[in-house]
This record gives C-alpha cells, structure tokens and sequence, in this order.
C-alpha cells in the first residue's frame, strides 16, 4: 500500500515533538513538506524528519501532492490554513482551539464537507486510557447518577515549552486570539463533554491575566459550567501553576472517580461502601519527561483517513468544545450567565 503524504504548516514545538514525531513514527505515513515563515527552523525540521521539500507560505505547501496536512501554527491562522489545505483536497488535522470564531469553525466544517475530506481537531485527552476507562465507567451506569465534577489543566506556562520562549505567540492576542483557556481549558471543555456524554448548557466565568508580565491574553480562568442534565462543576486552566496539574474528579452517587489525580494511580475509585479501586493504566501527556510518549492524535487521524471513516473529534465536536471557551470570555466580559 502507498504511504500518505503529508505536509505540515508550522514547524514549532507542537509539530516537532507531536506531529512531526507522530507521522515519522507510522509505517502508513510519508512526511514529504514542511512550511514556517521561519525558513531555518522549517529546514531544520525536514532535515530531521527526512522531508523533501520546505516553504514558508502555506499557500505555496498546500499546492503540493499531499493526502493531508497538519495545522500547527498560531491559533489566528487555523482557519484561514485548514480551509486552503481542504479547498486544496486535502485531509486536515488542525490544532486546538480550532478557530478563533464560531463563524470560522463553521467555515472550516462547510470547507471539509463541500471538498468531501476528513477535519480532525487536536484534543489528544479523549485518547488518555484513565480518561476512556471513566468514559466506560460512566455510560454503564457502574457509578450511578453524575452530580458534579472538577476538572483543572494548569502548568507554568507556554514559555518553558514553546520554540520561541517568552517572545512567543502564545502570549500574544492578535497571534494567540485566547490565553491558557484556549491553550488548556479547551482540552477540558472537549474532555468533560467526551466523559459524560452530555453538551455544556451553561457557563460562567472569571478570566484574569496575572501571572504573565508580557501576555496581553488570559493565564488563569475559572469556570462553573452546567450540562443538559443538569450536572454542575468547574473547569480551571491557568499558565501560574509551578507543578502541573492535569486532574479530572467525578463525584457520583456511587463514588468518587479521581483521574490523573494521584501520583502512582491513573485511575482512583472510591466507593460508597468504602473501598476502594486503584488503576495505573500509564502516565498522562505531558510536556515533562516521563509523560505519555504518544498522543494517539496522529494515529487516529491516519486511521480514518485509510478507513475512510469520520475521526472521534471532527469539525462539529471541535466546534462544541470551542463554543463552551467563547462563551466564557462573553460571560467574563458581561458577568452574566451564559446560555451555550
């Protein structure tokens, strides 16, 4: 069978320690173009992944014999790149969040539809195995009703990790649009929904930026969110946490579902009769060592390229995950209740 070619736009950290390293790791994949408006860097990235050809406009990338394309730049350029790449009839796997608006998210889905090719988003923790196994837990009723949750993504911030350190992108709104929610909480609005198996109906929220001295977006936000079903609880994302926090708690009429909460269990279940259930189902994605090696990200997306089915987060989910982040910037500005 022919390998997928594929091409990626932005050659930073996301694409040189996940996707880059992802696709060189499929025998289904053939990495073949690499484009950054950092010349150096895009030729340093195809030197070490072995691909042919190099630019730096992704109009120029999108052109080429490519099966698919990888968005991994700036979040203000997501939609403008995805919908070339799918207007070009390419596959597209586009970073988190997926847009900047929901007008452009819609816009990115009509683009997939009308090329009649796949649109996958990013959200690599439905793919984390303690994250399946509550997703399991909860559908067959083992925990009974859901009341509520807490669910927090924090770390130091974007400047540690990022190719460009404290001068990056990430700091910036025009580039960025949103800070840590859109770095981080819209991991946990996409998780929370992929869980419970409910939609947000409600949000409200407080966002702040007081960590970051050369950020003019968010670095900690908080918000209570309620579901269709009437479960409330909180999601955090912050760029202030000196220790990375990445826990999911779960508070059910039959126990209590801690995720990635306990240094040595993945998975803690505590019942209500009082014992309890430990798990070490393997260590979460993180950006430190010792963390989850791959994302599941890539293979997904290549396995419903090949099998021709639509992958776990398409546009619509994409956009789901994302209208819950945009209406707590809207709740934040009005200090309202936001109906979703």
């Amino acid at each position: 069978m022919a390998k997928l070619k594929v091409g990626v736009v932005g050659a930073g950290s996301i694409a040189k320690h996940r996707h880059l390293a992802e696709y060189a790791s499929n025998e289904n994949v053939e990495i073949v173009a690499i484009c950054d408006i950092n010349e150096e860097r895009a030729k340093e990235m195809a030197k070490k992944f072995g691909a042919a050809q190099t630019f730096t406009d992704y109009k120029d990338l999108v052109k080429q014999d490519l099966d698919a394309v990888s968005v991994c730049t700036p979040n203000y350029l997501h939609a403008p790149v995805s919908i070339a790449a799918l207007e070009a009839g390419k596959h597209v796997l586009c970073e988190k969040p997926m847009a900047t608006s929901e007008q452009e998210a819609d816009d990115m889905i009509a683009a997939a539809e009308k090329a009649g090719k796949l649109l996958m988003i990013g959200h690599n923790q439905r793919f984390v195995a303690s994250h399946q196994k509550a997703k399991e837990w909860l559908a067959s009723g083992e925990l009974g009703k859901v009341y509520s949750f807490r669910t927090a993504f924090g770390h130091p911030g974007p400047e540690g990790w990022s190719a460009d350190g404290k001068d990056s992108w990430f700091f910036k709104k025009d580039e960025a649009f949103i800070g840590a929610m859109g770095d981080l909480g819209v991991h946990k609005t996409d998780l929370i929904r992929y869980i419970l198996g409910e939609e947000m109906t409600e949000v409200a929220a407080m966002v702040e930026t007081s960590a970051k001295q050369n950020a003019d977006v968010d670095d900690n936000a908080v918000l209570v969110l309620k579901t269709e079903s009437g479960i409330i609880g909180t999601l955090a994302a912050s760029w202030s946490y000196v220790a990375e926090d990445n826990a999911t708690v779960i508070y059910a009429e039959k126990g209590v579902l801690r995720l990635e909460d306990d240094p040595e269990y993945s998975v803690v279940l505590q019942k209500a009769d009082g014992t309890k259930e430990e798990l070490s189902l393997g260590k979460i994605q993180s950006n430190d060592e010792g963390g989850q090696v791959s994302t599941g990200v890539i293979d997904h997306f290549v396995d419903s390229i090949l099998s021709g089915k639509q992958p776990l987060i398409n546009g619509e989910e994409g956009k789901r995950s994302l209208k819950v982040i945009l209406g707590a910037l809207e709740s934040n500005k009005s200090k309202q209740i936001v109906k979703l």
